[in-house]
C-alpha cells in the first residue's frame, strides 16, 4: 500500500481547495464586534456571563467588551481584573446595551428591553414559563435575535449549558447538605461520609438525570451509602455505568421509596420535567417519618419541588424546619458558587463569540451552526420558537425558512 504524503492530507481541509478568488472572500468576512455585559439585577442573581481571561481572548482577537461597573463583583471578578484584560468598564447599563451583542445571564427585565435596540442581538437564559406574552411581545417591537442560551445544544444533541450547572447544582447540593447535618441547631452534629467502626450517612437521591449523577458522585466520594430512585430504568442503568458502580437503584414505588426515607440522613430531590412542574413523589406524611435532624436539599424547587413539605427560599434565608427536618430550596443552586458557575457560562460562551468574529457576524454563525441555531427564539423580531408560540397562542414561523428567506 502506498504511503500517503502528508500534503494530500492537509488539501483535504476546506481552505485548501477553494480557488483563490473565494479565499479572498473569506478573509475578508472576519467581523469585529461589540459585546455589553450589564450587571445582573434579578434577586441574588450573582454570576456572570464571561470571566476576565475570556474578555482578553475576545479582545485580542479584536472585539471590544463593555462591562458595567460591578457587573462581575458578586462572583469575585472585581472591574480592575476586566479592564487589565482589555475589557471597557461602562458606567451605566444604557453605555452596555449600545453593543452589538448583549450577554446577560438573566431573561431581560423590563427596564432592560426598553434599552435594546433594532438589530441588536440577545444572549440570555429566557425560563419562559415565568414571563407572560407581553414580555414576549415587547421584545418583538424591538426587532432584535433573542437567542436563549438553555435551548442551544452541542453536536451530542444534549444541552451544555444546563448541564453545566446541573452538574454544579447536584455536587454542591451534597456541600450544602454537609454544611447542615453537622450544625447544632439544624443538624445532629454529624458527619457526611462514612467513617472506620460507624455506619456511613445514608443519602437517598430522587432522580437520575445530571444533578442526580452528580450528587452521588460527590455523596460517594466521601464515602456516604447512596440510593437513587428514578422512573426511568434507562436513566438508572446509565447512571450505574456513569458512577461505575452498582448502587442501590430502584423504580419510585411509595413503599420501597418510605423505608430509603425512613433511615436516610440526606434527601436530594432532583427530579426534572420537560415541561410544568415536577412530579411530587414524597408527601407530607412521608417527611413526618423521617429522621430528626436530616436534611432535604430539593433541587427540583425550580421546577416548583418533587417534596411536599418545601417552599422556596433564598439565599440570604435558605432553611426552615418542618417535622424535625430540615429543608434547604433554594433556586439556582449554582448561584452559591457563583465564581465557579460563571467559568462554567464563561467557558461556553466564550468559543461561540469568537466564531462568530471570524465568520462574520451573528447570521452566518447562526446559518453555519445548527446548536447555536436551536437557542433562537426571535429572529429579527419573529417569532421562532415553536414552544412558546403554542404555550401562548402567538404566531411563530421556522427559523430555517425564515433564514434561507432572510438569505436570499
Amino acid at each position: 500500500m502506498t504511503e500517503i504524503k502528508p500534503e494530500f492530507l492537509s488539501m483535504g481541509s476546506a481552505g485548501q481547495l477553494m480557488p483563490q478568488e473565494e479565499m479572498l472572500e473569506v478573509k475578508k468576512q472576519k467581523k469585529s464586534v461589540i459585546i455589553g455585559i450589564p450587571k445582573e439585577t434579578s434577586f441574588q442573581e450573582n454570576r456572570v456571563a464571561l470571566v476576565p481571561e475570556a474578555v482578553g481572548l475576545l479582545v485580542q482577537n479584536g472585539h471590544s467588551v463593555l462591562i458595567e461597573s460591578d457587573a462581575g463583583k458578586a462572583a469575585h471578578f472585581p472591574d480592575n481584573e476586566f479592564s487589565d484584560q482589555g475589557g471597557q468598564i461602562v458606567r451605566s447599563a444604557e453605555e452596555a446595551f449600545k453593543s452589538d451583542i448583549i450577554l446577560k445571564v438573566n431573561p431581560p427585565s423590563e427596564r432592560e428591553i426598553e434599552m435594546l435596540k433594532k438589530r441588536q442581538t440577545l444572549i440570555s437564559a429566557l425560563n419562559f414559563t415565568i414571563h407572560d406574552h407581553n414580555f414576549f411581545k415587547k421584545l418583538i417591537s424591538k426587532k432584535i435575535t433573542a437567542i436563549s442560551f438553555e435551548f442551544i445544544k452541542d453536536k451530542t444533541g444534549s444541552f451544555p449549558v444546563i448541564r453545566a450547572m446541573s452538574e454544579i447544582s447536584g455536587n454542591t447540593s451534597v456541600l450544602i447538605a454537609a454544611e447542615y447535618l453537622s450544625d447544632i441547631k439544624y443538624g445532629k452534629g454529624r458527619m457526611l461520609g462514612g467513617f472506620s467502626g460507624i455506619t456511613p450517612t445514608e443519602v437517598v437521591i430522587l432522580g437520575a438525570g445530571t444533578v442526580g449523577e452528580f450528587a452521588a458522585r460527590a455523596a460517594m466520594g466521601m464515602g456516604a451509602l447512596v440510593k437513587v430512585f428514578d422512573n426511568s430504568l434507562y436513566k438508572l442503568r446509565n447512571l450505574q455505568n456513569n458512577l461505575n458502580s452498582r448502587i442501590f437503584t430502584s423504580i419510585i414505588q411509595p413503599k420501597v421509596l418510605l423505608k430509603s426515607l425512613r433511615t436516610a440522613d440526606v434527601v436530594i430531590g432532583a427530579l426534572h420535567t420537560s415541561e410544568g412542574r415536577t412530579p411530587v413523589v414524597v408527601s407530607e406524611q412521608m417527611v413526618m417519618e423521617m429522621k430528626k435532624g436530616s436534611v432535604i436539599i430539593d433541587v427540583s424547587i425550580d421546577q416548583g419541588g418533587c417534596i411536599e413539605t418545601s417552599h422556596i427560599t433564598n439565599h440570604s434565608d435558605p432553611v426552615y424546619q418542618m417535622h424535625d427536618v430540615t429543608h434547604y430550596c433554594v433556586p439556582n443552586i449554582a448561584s452559591k458558587v457563583p465564581h465557579t458557575a460563571s467559568y462554567a457560562f464563561s467557558n461556553f460562551f466564550a468559543p461561540i463569540l469568537l466564531d462568530l468574529g471570524e465568520e462574520g457576524g451573528i447570521e452566518n454563525k447562526l446559518k453555519n451552526d445548527y446548536g447555536v441555531r436551536q437557542g433562537v427564539y426571535l429572529y429579527n423580531g419573529t417569532l421562532t420558537n415553536k414552544f412558546i408560540g403554542e404555550y401562548f397562542g402567538m404566531p411563530y414561523r421556522d427559523i430555517e425558512l425564515l433564514m434561507a428567506a432572510f438569505h436570499h
